[in-house]
């Protein structure tokens, strides 16, 4: 079939083709403005493509992290032995597993197994790190055959199974002994030491490996290792300093590049750059200043080293201009020698630098973020397109997460998502992607606390096998399929709904105003035109009174010809039996009120919209109680249920006539509920169902059931059994112990019982699960003529505890965030698919019931552009509903959207509200659109015509059915009155002429 026609455009092309301009410095200050502008939410969709053929995919570690080994095979003492070796603090000394990198994943006597991962990863290539100390234990010679040996066997095994190494020389782990004999990188005789060291690398290893990396992430070697002192080798030498040995980090970044340059890539042919670490940063506000702020932020971090390689050889000029007494200058012939010394663009981005050791006064009070996408376009545009290759990325779990690393997945999923958009939208050119890490490890400052690892490493047992946790198989997927391909199931379908669909809308409460019209007033006024200007009304004067009619109430006129203009055919509300019922029972009706809702739905009807009306909804105040029942027990209390019996009675007694479609109760909200609150309510509904049945069915022909929120739940890791578990059983407490009892078996899900008993035995908890008597399962089973549900977003869940804040420790279960979702303002995730799969579950779980959605919206921050989120939202959501019917055969009856109006549900409303007026927001013309054509009608497919419904009330119907016979009348009425006309103006004529 032929999808529908699109109501979303593609982004324009000139995003998608038009490639950036060759950059110039501080031409990446565009990019901020650029991404204010793209098209909204279209540029937030989740892009479904395929990266360019020959994309590189790979994953990474570093030396000191995971090979552990510190003194075998001859290795001599890294800075970070010696700093991981000093007294442990109070703080460290809680952390999970050893303390540094002794052992870490014990990769220097696991060469294979490690390999062994690579290769069931299916990835293209490794980046690792040569550890400086076990080819040179003290910096300088002798060289240790040991250690050259070592790392030969790594790269002849990644040869033999055809993947490309990638091979970093410096990757934090300077050799002791080169610290205390010279200072480090503060003395300038280290950039010729690490000429000789990577001389020896290309020697011995040049042959097998085509890509270097000279080192890794400069800023933090000399910043926060000889600036803040935070990092070994832990010298506080101030900022001054830390310019210093970045001076001699780039220095020495450029003889080696010159050394491969002038003798060795002839032969070996191969690439090299430095691994380039940055943050991004957002402005505050979108002012000229806060973009300039956050260029300069840029610039003192990645710009430090990246203007002077890839431009000219200097630093950027804020730096320059900011920092002139404290920033060493590079003369014309230095300039000259490191300007142009990288074959392309290594960047590494992610949870080392971002929100952890970016020093806070380099953000210039701007705001952090985690946009890689941006990041990658400000690049481009700043750094002339250079090709890009992605050498470290990813986030970080709990140290505790085990297999299951879902967050670690999703933030996986949103960079390399954010990289397809970089290339696919912005023309950025990169060529490889590498996850960091390989395998779990020792993680710098924050030791085994956390995890980044694809692959888990047990730290305490003795073999450290590595066991693949889910991000695994995610990868391993993403690999094959060389990223998103599109899927059939994304693809939105042409169809529509059958004839007699309900399309409809919801309002929480009607907006009633039972203020009299002025025709009702008897009394007399007298208009004092001279003085006052004002009516004054005339004691002892009255006019004779008339009936009340529902024409008199301007508020139902309004909001009646409001839902004509949306074209709707159902109108869904909830009463208020507090104010209906004041006492909670017949003792006190609220007449005014009643006649109010009685004209209501006959105007309703009038205009053949139907009302599906709510007995009760709950909301904050008192549960929309009435206070007596609220203040003694309220659903607690037994006495509720006759309460509630009794209620239901007088509306359909007192509305059955105009309402024929009813709703018990409308979204319990089971988060709010106790067991024995649940427990009455469901009994209540079943009594008023049965009442409904016995009594009023026959004469009022309605139909009447309960509406349950029905929210998706997914497992967060889709190939977790675990986590799928968690899911089935969060949705038997959410929307199970509600519908299982009333669509099911008369009774709780099993699922519900079993856990609660588990849970009761085992943690001492005391949550009592009430019990249904024969009779009362009867009861309640099969108290339905439909099944009603509203629903709004779907949640992700897992078993791992990762968050305290998001984990449900009664229910073992820890919610989870897509990142890669579109989110409304109030953090709302937009997942259209969540809906086809609710309706699937309600289907395999109750059969062939008929179904209604409810309800089902988003909320805006009342901006016009966030409008375009809600057209989106209903687009799609009602394209899955359709999938649901028609190609998975739910029994859909009907859908209506939340909510009608912002007065009474702000941010939610297809209308807004503002200064007393209604106006219709594009979302409400969308939604219009949708219900004129009954879904969404293949263009080349012979259009369905539905008979004309019949109308609900009986005085529509019969002028209805004679539409013919009421035409005649007209027109003998009309000649009738033209010929008296004629008649009286002849006669007229004739007697002036005789006069």
């Amino acid at each position: 079939m032929a999808p529908p026609p699109a109501v979303l455009p593609v982004l324009p092309m000139l995003l998608v083709l038009g490639r950036p301009l060759l950059g110039a410095p501080g031409q990446g200050a565009s990019t901020w403005a650029r991404f204010a502008r793209l098209p909204y939410p279209q540029d937030q969709l989740f892009l479904h493509d395929t990266f360019p053929d020959g994309f590189l995919w790979g994953a990474g570690s570093a030396a000191y992290q995971t090979e552990g080994g510190w003194r075998q095979g001859g290795k001599g003492a890294s800075i970070w032995d010696t700093f991981t070796h000093r007294p442990a603090t109070p703080a460290e000394s809680v952390l999970p597993g050893p303390m540094g990198g002794d052992v870490a994943s014990d990769s220097y006597n696991n060469i294979f197994r490690d390999i062994e991962g690579l290769r069931h990863l299916g990835v293209s290539h490794y980046r690792f790190s040569l550890a400086w100390t076990r080819l040179m234990p003290n910096g300088t010679a002798p060289i240790n055959p040991v250690g050259l040996a070592h790392y030969g066997r790594v790269l002849s095994r990644l040869r033999e199974l055809g993947i490309e190494p990638v091979v970093t020389l410096y990757h934090w782990d300077l050799p002791q002994g080169l610290q205390d004999a010279f200072g480090g990188w503060a003395s300038p005789i280290l950039p010729e030491l690490f000429r000789d060291y990577a001389e020896l690398c290309f020697r011995h290893f040049g042959g097998q490996v085509r890509y270097w990396l000279t080192m890794d992430n400069p800023y933090v070697v000399a910043w926060h290792g000889y600036g803040t002192g935070q990092l070994p080798p832990s010298v506080q030498g101030g900022p001054r300093l830390g310019y210093r040995v970045a001076h001699h980090l780039l220095q020495a970044h450029a003889k080696v590049w010159h050394l491969y340059n002038d003798h060795f890539r002839p032969t070996q042919k191969g690439k090299v750059s430095i691994a380039l670490s940055s943050h991004w940063i957002k402005p505050q506000h979108m002012t000229e200043k806060n973009i300039k702020e956050c260029q300069k932020s840029l610039d003192f971090v990645l710009g430090w080293f990246a203007k002077p390689i890839f431009i000219d050889g200097n630093y950027p000029e804020s730096m320059r201009s900011n920092l002139s007494s404290l920033l060493p200058q590079f003369s014309e012939e230095d300039k000259k020698y490191i300007k142009g010394t990288a074959d392309f663009f290594a960047l590494s981005f992610g949870a080392t630098l971002s929100f952890q050791l970016l020093d806070s006064h380099m953000k210039f009070q701007q705001l952090e973020s985690i946009s890689l996408r941006q990041l990658l376009y400000w690049i481009s545009t700043e750094y002339n397109n250079p090709p890009v290759f992605i050498v470290e990325n990813s986030w970080f779990v709990s140290g505790t997460t085990k297999r299951d690393d879902a967050k670690y997945i999703y933030y996986l999923k949103k960079f390399i998502m954010e990289t397809l958009k970089a290339i696919r939208y912005d023309g950025v050119n990169v060529f490889g992607y590498t996850v960091w890490s390989l395998l779990d490890g020792f993680e710098w400052h924050r030791g085994y606390s956390i995890r980044r690892g694809l692959f888990y490493v047990d730290f305490q047992s003795h073999d450290k096998k590595l066991i693949p946790k889910s991000s695994v198989l995610f990868y391993q997927k993403l690999i094959e399929k060389n990223g998103f391909p599109p899927l059939p199931e994304n693809q939105p379908i042409a169809e529509v709904f059958p004839c007699g669909f309900a399309w409809g809308i919801v309002d929480n409460y009607i907006q009633v105003d039972t203020t009299p019209a002025q025709f009702l007033d008897p009394n007399v006024y007298v208009w004092d035109v001279h003085q006052t200007k004002k009516l004054i009304k005339v004691d002892g004067v009255f006019t004779s009174k008339r009936k009340h009619h529902c024409a008199d109430f301007a508020a139902i006129r309004l909001q009646v010809s409001l839902l004509q203009e949306m074209h709707v055919t159902h109108f869904h509300f909830s009463l208020k039996w507090s104010s209906v019922l004041p006492l909670g029972n017949i003792s006190l009706i609220n007449h005014t009120l009643v006649h109010y809702y009685q004209c209501f739905a006959s105007e309703l009807l009038r205009v053949n919209i139907t009302p599906v009306v709510a007995l009760w909804q709950p909301m904050a105040e008192n549960q929309e109680l009435p206070t007596y029942l609220a203040k003694y027990g309220a659903w607690e209390n037994s006495e509720t249920v006759q309460a509630f019996v009794e209620y239901a009675k007088f509306c359909f007694a007192s509305l059955g006539d105009h309402v024929k479609f009813w709703i018990t109760m409308n979204e319990p909200s089971v988060k709010n509920l106790t067991y024995t609150a649940g427990h009455n309510l469901l009994k209540a509904h079943a009594k008023a169902w049965h009442l409904y049945d016995k009594e009023f069915r026959r004469s009022q022909k309605g139909k009447i059931s309960i509406a349950l929120q029905a929210d998706w739940v997914e497992p967060a890791c889709p190939f977790s059994r675990n986590d799928q578990e968690v899911a089935d059983r969060i949705l038997e407490f959410d929307i199970g112990w509600l519908a299982e009892p009333i669509f099911g078996n008369g009774d709780y899900p099993h699922v519900m019982r079993s856990w609660l008993h588990q849970r009761n035995s085992i943690d001492l908890y005391n949550f009592h699960l009430p019990s249904f008597s024969e009779d009362e399962k009867k009861l309640i089973q099969g108290s339905f003529d439909f099944f009603a549900l509203s629903h709004y977003t779907t949640t992700l869940v897992g078993w791992e505890k990762e968050d305290a804040l998001k984990y449900d420790h009664y229910l073992e279960v820890q919610m989870i965030n897509d990142i890669t979702w579109l989110h409304s303002p109030s953090r709302a995730a937009v997942v259209p698919w969540g809906l086809r799969k609710v309706l699937k579950w309600v289907k395999s779980k109750y059969g062939d019931v008929p179904v209604y959605v409810i309800a089902n919206g988003i909320d805006d921050d009342q901006n016009m552009v966030h409008d375009k989120l809600r057209v989106y939202y209903i687009q799609n959501y009602i394209n899955e509903a359709l999938k649901a019917y028609a190609l998975d055969n739910v029994n859909l009856r009907g859908y209506f959207v939340y909510s009608f109006n912002d007065k009474t549900a702000p941010k939610y409303g297809l209308y807004s509200y503002v200064a007393n007026q209604y106006e219709p927001k594009p979302s409400m013309k969308h939604y219009r659109e949708i219900i004129d054509n009954n879904g969404f009608p293949d263009p080349d497919t012979a259009e369905v015509l539905c008979p004309e419904d019949t109308a609900l009330c009986p005085e529509c119907h019969f002028f209805r059915t004679r539409k013919s016979l009421f035409a005649f009348i007209s027109f003998i009425f009309v000649a009738f009155i033209v010929t008296i006309f004629f008649i009286t103006y002849y006669s007229k004529r004739a007697e002036r002429r005789c006069k």
